[in-house]
């Protein structure tokens, strides 16, 4: 008689010591925005998109250096409803609140007048708020920082160069005398008002500071705008004679008119359509006249 050994199988022991990928709250981070960005993109009839509706695609500069896998820069796509009247600045605020919330640039008044929202537009600087959409004929939108400064975080750049060569040309106005009433004006005649008047309307937006190939290459240039600062003050029939004096002794330096090469670039691009170069040639006239010297 036979007998079969019947074999039990036993489990072997496992070792829970086993390595396991720990995610980082980084990775966790970005997983989660993906999620919610598929998520935005599976209900965008539902916010507002439907397959027969007009769009646009905003190709946006992005760039991060504090954030992990932001450091390096690059482009994302935003796709965006339009509408007759829509401007650059509708999109990437559209494009912030409905995809993406750290999208990060400059906007203000949305009136063309505080500046803020300058920025380097199907490779021209221009008012995010002034660019109407239906002008730029292009069904791909790409929107980049300002050229020629340094870039803190996507769409913003430091501004703080510019605002120091601003100052450099000391921008306030200083009269030899002032009235006897502090409460009189002081008065101002017609032409000369005109002549300073398109002077008066620079916003300090930068675009022509980042347009100037002098200033690319001249860290220390004034700059069209600052130069255009000066000449509102120095052509002003109100500034005291020796102030205007020293005032063109700070344009005529060597990095002051004399670097400007009249390539009209900043005055293409001057939001407010001031004669940039044109003011700058002027103050070089004056330059020389001030040194001419007769015995």
């Amino acid at each position: 008689m036979s007998t079969i050994e019947q074999e039990t199988e036993t489990d072997e022991p496992t070792d829970e010591s086993t390595d396991v990928a720990v995610e980082s709250p980084g990775d966790r981070r970005r997983a989660e925005k993906r999620e919610r960005t598929q998520a935005r993109e599976d209900q965008r009839v539902d916010e507002g998109i439907s397959e027969h509706e007009e769009t646009i695609t905003l190709k946006v500069f992005r760039y991060d250096p504090e954030v992990e896998g932001k450091e390096e820069p690059r482009f994302d796509d935003f796709t965006v409803p339009f509408h007759k009247g829509m401007t650059v600045l509708d999109a990437l605020i559209y494009s912030r609140d409905h995809y993406d919330s750290s999208l990060t640039f400059r906007h203000s008044c949305r009136q063309a007048v505080c500046g803020s929202d300058a920025l380097f537009i199907n490779g021209s600087q221009r008012l995010a708020c002034k660019t109407q959409i239906a002008d730029l004929d292009a069904g791909t939108i790409r929107i980049e920082p300002l050229p020629h400064q340094e870039v803190v975080k996507d769409l913003v750049v430091d501004m703080e160069h510019f605002y120091d060569q601003m100052e450099a040309v000391e921008p306030y106005f200083d009269a030899d005398e002032l009235p006897e009433d502090e409460l009189e004006e002081q008065r101002q005649d017609r032409e000369n008002r005109e002549k300073v008047k398109m002077s008066t309307r620079c916003i300090w937006c930068g675009a022509c500071m980042s347009s100037c190939n002098i200033a690319a290459g001249d860290n220390e240039y004034l700059g069209p705008a600052a130069i255009n600062k000066a000449y509102r003050f120095a052509m002003d029939e109100r500034e005291g004679e020796q102030r205007k004096q020293e005032r063109l002794k700070i344009i005529e330096q060597e990095h002051g008119v004399w670097r400007c090469q009249t390539q009209f670039s900043c005055t293409e691009v001057c939001p407010k359509d001031i004669p940039l170069t044109e003011h700058i040639q002027e103050l070089k006239r004056e330059a020389v006249k001030n040194n001419l010297k007769f015995w």
